[in-house]
């Protein structure tokens, strides 16, 4: 093998710095916007999703919060866990002085990434949740447009701003507003951005199904200005879990499941008939479920598309859309490339995770080296960046990304036939 391409990592996360809404709101939010504070803690305890069970206690041990009405988010250091050792990575409330700069400063984030052979990093929001629902669930909806705007405004004109392309802008949407979400959509894709998170099952945010055609005028701005929906496990505030006694351990090993069920739904949809050019992404779900999904919703077609109610909603076999129009991606999922045949060499993008605890950093290049090997250096180059490339819309190595581009349209052409 040659040696390996600069990482394009399609799933990272920020913790979004103190002084980001009450900077970038309007005035009159400011005072009633998200704030941080410095707390004491009690007791505190995963419930699932993003709910937490927890207490304040002034002697208790400090922790920097997000206080926003009544929401008060802990800073967790399982959520900004980089430089702590496996075992140090627990649910303990932390202050940003705990924290590595990474986590919150552009330019500490870029210097870390330069030590992780990562030339590039789309992230995440964490106070907002994976898919900006905490601004949802606001009873305000002023006030929760207007923090989306701020948090849009913070990302590209900060984050992002001064990056020289190292840091990739993610946005957040008013997700209960179809209209508003894709006029968000289109004033960031003015201004260069490709890539928007969403909900993965939109109904567990008490939000419409993709079945509903509520979100079309959303899906129609994403086709139309090339900005790929950007689905990361437990954006819809719920994970697989057997029981609620089971410990945490349970749900993180099933939460692939997620994105499995995501697909599923948008592969039946329709949506993807009905905006073909239209481009999914899946974040930390891994790839290694995907051949049987993709072999079992094709069987489904074929055999019971007549009572399963897709037999004029969907003309080609679910799986041709997944080939056309979705990304997966992984970090530690090797039985996935075993079967790159199935899953689809260019289907598959990149992850370091950083600063969560599944994070590869700073060892991603040794752990990627290991994952590829006995792939060809163009299925490399396709995992490690190409395929971010194209999946982003990023103006990055044009001539190979030009070759590759022909081979991968012959691809679909043979598979079309």
């Amino acid at each position: 093998m040659a040696e390996l391409p600069k990482i394009i990592s399609v799933d990272d996360h920020v913790v979004e710095p103190a002084h980001v809404w009450q900077e970038y709101l309007p005035q009159k939010f400011k005072a009633d916007g998200p704030r941080v504070e410095r707390r004491g803690i009690g007791d505190m305890k995963h419930i699932g999703g993003g709910t937490y069970q927890q207490s304040f206690d002034p002697d208790g041990q400090p922790a920097d919060c997000w206080v926003f009405g009544d929401l008060v988010y802990i800073h967790k250091r399982h959520v900004a866990a980089v430089g702590y050792s496996r075992d140090e990575m627990t649910m303990t409330p932390m202050t940003y002085d705990e924290m590595r700069p990474g986590c919150y400063e552009p330019k500490a984030r870029i210097a870390d990434q330069e030590v992780n052979h990562v030339e590039a990093s789309l992230c995440f929001p964490s106070f907002p949740r994976f898919c900006g629902q905490t601004f949802t669930e606001h009873p305000d909806r002023d006030m929760g447009l207007a923090c989306v705007e701020a948090y849009n405004n913070w990302m590209v004109e900060e984050w992002c701003g001064d990056s020289n392309g190292a840091l990739i802008p993610l946005i957040i949407v008013p997700l209960w507003d179809a209209e508003l979400a894709a006029k968000e959509v289109r004033r960031n894709a003015e201004r260069g951005v490709h890539a928007v998170t969403f909900s993965e099952i939109p109904p567990h945010l008490g939000l419409p199904s993709i079945h509903s055609g509520f979100w079309d005028p959303f899906l129609r701005a994403c086709e139309e200005t090339e900005t790929t929906i950007n689905m990361h496990i437990g954006s819809s505030s719920r994970m697989p879990a057997t029981s609620p006694d089971a410990p945490v351990a349970v749900a993180a090993s099933l939460s692939f499941n997620n994105s499995m069920a995501s697909l599923s739904d948008w592969l039946f949809s329709g949506k993807l008939v009905q905006f073909p050019k239209l481009t999914l992404a899946y974040s930390e779900g891994q790839i290694g479920w995907l051949p049987y999904i993709l072999e079992r919703v094709d069987d489904v077609w074929r055999e019971h598309r007549a009572w399963g109610e897709v037999k004029d909603l969907i003309p080609e076999t679910p799986s041709s859309y997944y080939y056309r129009n979705v990304y997966g991606c992984f970090f530690r999922d090797r039985h996935g490339l075993v079967a790159i045949d199935e899953v689809g060499e260019d289907n598959i993008t990149f992850e370091t995770d950083y600063p969560h605890t599944d994070s590869t950093w700073p060892e991603t290049k040794q752990v990627a080296e290991k994952l590829v090997e006995g792939l060809s250096d163009e299925q490399i180059y396709k995992a490690m960046r190409g395929n971010a490339i194209r999946m982003l819309h990023l103006d990055l190595d044009r001539d190979v990304e030009t070759t590759i581009g022909v081979k991968r349209q012959a691809a679909l052409d043979l598979l079309g036939d």
